[in-house]
């Protein structure tokens, strides 16, 4: 692969870790597709920076549950939903316009959509959680 190309992939990979990192605690940006995705260009780029994503933490509580599993628990996405709902309350008392109440009610919606009807429900017994994982030799 062309140094220069692999370089900006691996640029990109860090940026969408970055920004699922950091949509642990915005609302709409979502964490899981995010570091999957640079999950997914490390691999073909660098497997040393894939050693280091998928070792994370952000990766071992978000990403990994959810592929084990194929969905989320109830009280996962009732957290979510607490969280989210909050920061969103939050945001729109603080700013106090009409127009952002209603952007922010159309995320809390498409949040809500999300959550309650596109990710699957799974079962806690179907979750193995990052500290239950058996250690490899």
């Amino acid at each position: 692969m062309n140094p220069i190309i692999r370089y900006l992939l691996l640029a990109f990979a860090w940026l969408c870790f970055a920004l699922g990192v950091v949509g642990i605690f915005v609302p709409v940006l979502p964490t899981t597709p995010l570091v999957l995705l640079a999950t997914f260009i490390c691999a073909r780029c660098s497997p040393r920076c894939h050693r280091l994503i998928t070792g994370s933490k952000v990766y071992r509580r978000y990403v990994t549950p959810f592929k084990e599993a194929g969905g989320m628990t109830v009280k996962a996405k009732m957290r979510m939903l607490v969280i989210s709902c909050a920061v969103l309350a939050i945001s729109a008392a603080l700013v106090r316009r009409p127009l952002v109440w209603i952007i922010l009610s159309c995320v809390a919606v498409f949040l809500l959509y999300l959550v309650c009807v596109r990710i699957p429900t799974v079962s806690p017994d179907e979750v193995i959680l990052p500290d239950e994982q058996p250690e490899l030799p």
